[in-house]
Order: C-alpha cells, then sequence, then structure tokens
C-alpha cells in the first residue's frame, strides 16, 4: 500500500517527517491530491505544519480557476491554510518566448518561494513520482544531458531559504490512482497531459509501459540508478574541483585561464567537468544555445597543433588559446555605452530592447515592485539621466548606511557578465544614482505623506 511504501522510502532516504514546517505544492491532480491527503493523515502523529500553495497558470479559462477552487475547498474542509494566485502564463509566453512548460515551471516557484518566506517554512512538498523520474531521465538522455543531469530529479535540493523534497519518488503511477480510489478522492484531470504534442506525454504513454512490461518494478531501478548517478557524479565533481585549482592560473569575475598541460593531465573524464565548471562559473545561468558541440570544440583546440586559436560562444563569451594557456573571457565591447535624457514623463528605448517609462502620479499612490521606482518629484534634480554604467559607479541603497558598488551589486544579483554593460542606471542631474532597475533603489525613493506629486518610473525588460 501507498503509506507503507512512502514510509520504507523516506527510511531510506535518511528522511524524517517529524516536525517539519512544510509548504504543498498542490495542483488538484492525483499526484498532489493524494500527497496533501497523505500528509494531512500524518499531520497529528508527526507534528507537521502544512500549508498548501497552488498556481492557477490560466491556460484553461473557468475551468483551471475552478481546479483553484476545489483546492481551495478540500483545504477549508480539513481545516489546512491555503495560498493561491493566478498568473496569465500564456501572456507571459508571448512576451518572453519561453516555452509553456518553463514558463508555468517559473512562476510556480516563484510562488512556492513567497509563500514558505511568508509562513517561514522552511520544506516544500512537491509530488513528483517514479514514472516522473523514469520520463525525466529518458527524456534526458534522448537529448544528450550531462552528469548531473542525468540523475533525473533529485530526493531533496536546496531551495530558496530551505529545501525541496519529494516522498512520492518511491512510487510508481498506480500506487497514486490505487490511494485515490481507496480513500474515495477525486482529483481534478488536466486534459493538456493527454495531448501528444508535449515529448513527456510521449514518453509517458509510448516508452514507459513497454519498459513496465519488461519489468513492473522498472521505476524502482530508474530511482536506484538516478541515487548512484548522484552519488557518483557528486564525488567526481568534488575530485574535479581539486584539480582544476591546480590548473587555473588566472581566475576573475568574467575571465578564466587554464594550464593547457596540467589540463591534459587530468583523467578525460575529469576534464571534461572541469570545462563545465568553467562554464558554470563565467555564466552563472547557461543559455540554452551552449551545447555539448561548444565543448567538443573546446577539446579540438585544446588537442589542435597550432599554437593559437579562437572560439566564439553564445552570450559573447570568447575562448583563446595562446601556447600552452587558454582563456575564458567575456570581452565588453566598447560601444555599447550610452546615456539619455528625460525632462520629464515620457518613454525611452534603451539598446538592449527595454524600456524606461515615466509618468506623473497626483491621486492613489501604485504599489511598486522592483521593476517601478518612486519619487517626489519636488526632490528629484532634473534632467534624470538613464545611461549605462561607468568604472567606479556607487550609490546608496534605500534601507542601508553607507554606499556600494554596482559591480557588487551585480555579483550579488547574480547578473550576467554579459549582460551588465547593457543595464540601465538612473542618475540625477548631479550624478547621484537614484535607481538600477530591477536590482536597487536608492534613499531618494519611496514615499513621502506630504508630497503633493509623484513622479513613478516603470522599466520593461
Amino acid at each position: 500500500m501507498l503509506e507503507t511504501k512512502v514510509k520504507a522510502f523516506l527510511t531510506h532516504q535518511a528522511f524524517s517527517l517529524a516536525s517539519k514546517k512544510m509548504v504543498i505544492g498542490v495542483s488538484g491532480g492525483p499526484d498532489s491530491l493524494a500527497l496533501l491527503h497523505f500528509l494531512l493523515a500524518e499531520k497529528e502523529k508527526q507534528n507537521m505544519r502544512l500549508v498548501v500553495a497552488h498556481v492557477d497558470h490560466m491556460f484553461r479559462g473557468q475551468e483551471s480557476y475552478e481546479d483553484a477552487m476545489f483546492v481551495k475547498d478540500f483545504c477549508e474542509q480539513n481545516s489546512i491554510s491555503f495560498e493561491m494566485t493566478r498568473i496569465n502564463v500564456p501572456e507571459i509566453i508571448r512576451s518572453t518566448g519561453k516555452s509553456s512548460q518553463i514558463a508555468a515551471r517559473d512562476v510556480r516557484y516563484e510562488f512556492f518561494s513567497k509563500i514558505m518566506e511568508k509562513y517561514q517554512y522552511p520544506w516544500l512538498a512537491l509530488a513528483h513520482h517514479g514514472d516522473d523520474q523514469m520520463e525525466t531521465m529518458l527524456m534526458r538522455l534522448t537529448r544528450g544531458s550531462t552528469g548531473m543531469a542525468r540523475a533525473g530529479i533529485p530526493f531533496s535540493r536546496p531551495f530558496a531559504s530551505g529545501t525541496i523534497f519529494r516522498p512520492f519518488l518511491g512510487l510508481e503511477r498506480d500506487d497514486i490512482q490505487e490511494y485515490c480510489q481507496k480513500h474515495s478522492l477525486s482529483p481534478r484531470m488536466d486534459p493538456s497531459n493527454e495531448k501528444g504534442i508535449y515529448s513527456r506525454n510521449r514518453f509517458r504513454k509510448e516508452v514507459v509501459p513497454f519498459l513496465k512490461k519488461e519489468n513492473p518494478h522498472v521505476h524502482e531501478q530508474f530511482q536506484r540508478f538516478s541515487e548512484e548517478i548522484t552519488s557518483d557524479e557528486t564525488f567526481l565533481q568534488e575530485l574535479t574541483g581539486q584539480r582544476m585549482n591546480k590548473v587555473v592560473t588566472e581566475k576573475e569575475e568574467d575571465k578564466i585561464t587554464i594550464d593547457i598541460i596540467s589540463f591534459l593531465e587530468m583523467p578525460l573524464p575529469l576534464q571534461r567537468r572541469g570545462i563545465h565548471l568553467i562554464l558554470n562559473y563565467l555564466y552563472k545561468e547557461k543559455p540554452a544555445s551552449l551545447s555539448a558541440v561548444h565543448i567538443d570544440q573546446i577539446f579540438s583546440i585544446v588537442h589542435h597543433s597550432q599554437p593559437s586559436g579562437q572560439l566564439n560562444f553564445p552570450n559573447g563569451l570568447h575562448v583563446f588559446r595562446s601556447y600552452h594557456s587558454l582563456s575564458f573571457q567575456f570581452q565588453p565591447n566598447e560601444g555599447e555605452s550610452y546615456q539619455f535624457k528625460m525632462t520629464g514623463p515620457g518613454m525611452i528605448v534603451l539598446p538592449n530592447g527595454g524600456e524606461i517609462r515615466a509618468e506623473y502620479i497626483e491621486r492613489e499612490i501604485p504599489t511598486t515592485d522592483s521593476n517601478t521606482a518612486l519619487f517626489k518629484v519636488s526632490s528629484l534634480k532634473w534632467p534624470i539621466i538613464i545611461r549605462s554604467r561607468k568604472i567606479g559607479d556607487r550609490m546608496s541603497i534605500k534601507g542601508m548606511q553607507g554606499s556600494k558598488k554596482l559591480k557588487s551589486i551585480f555579483i550579488d544579483q547574480k547578473v550576467p557578465v554579459q549582460e551588465r554593460n547593457m543595464w540601465p542606471v538612473l542618475t540625477d542631474k548631479e550624478g547621484s544614482i537614484i535607481w538600477l532597475p530591477g536590482l536597487k533603489k536608492s534613499s531618494f525613493e519611496g514615499i513621502d505623506f506630504a508630497a503633493e506629486k509623484y513622479i513613478l518610473f516603470t522599466y520593461q525588460k
């Protein structure tokens, strides 16, 4: 039965539910509803505190809203705290070009993070199960994933200010369906799960059933394989880090240089992981266009008989070979600097395609976020300058004493190196930085109830 399998799996993972404060991601489907029901049954015995988080992605209009109301009603009937949000993911897809699955996942996890912070609950429980694990590992192997990615879905991993854990990874989909029937649960069904246009659904309907015919317990073999890969990869990555410390001859924020001779003395499995470590460090977030082909190109230039060569990678990363040195570096483009002037309300289109808008506010004061900033009109020293960053730029940050280098802010906020030269900086007439859109606000920003007139700046990427 499901309860026995889950408890055995948690014991295998050396994980205890006792006294956990957790957010549970619940869509209303069979998997998440079964997880919520299981944790509710354990709540009193394990002294747990629970809150449910639901995201309406607005893909299916009234139908998806009814999913949210279903989860809300279930929580009210069981005296469980419920939090939800409605986010127009189709609009996000249109404006960003993200795939539907990635866009939905991004907003969902962002909301989960907010709820964990709101309640100060450090655990996030998600309902991924053994069939999900099989589908994920097969998909990643098919498209050529390497390293830790081949291990699929981890049982637990750090997330936001806490940890995600997945107690159902030891189950298969049939276990969950039987549990829902046994306990008279009536989960909501998402018709998109039946569409063959998604590659995951094709694996689910065609590949996984074939494997289960070969071995009814194949999901357990995949989970075991996942844990072995994770263990092996963790060891190899630690070993790679130790060896790379002796190979790297220069390391800066936007540049790493290695000694080719020392690098080639490393075993080939560590060489490949060493290249990935370098790219992870420089890119922060790897672009989707970076592929295994680029890794192969690095090995080609390392083994080439010519003493020099150059590769151009996505987002402006350049790889240079000079004799026995190989350098990875983002090279700033001197032509990227810009400066605009605003003397009042209006709009500026930035070279990176973004926009800065300014408008007067005289009545209702709006709620601001990181992409908006509110100033008393009388306190600003006009004109307002919108420009690219300069060497030595510093700003006073709202709520903090003293000032901080923009370079440090970019590092703290994990802004990719290749984006920093184009990031807009707003200053007043005297050059004081009043706002770093999307990142930090200065001490000049905010509400003064004695003010009669404000100006609202909005940044749109």
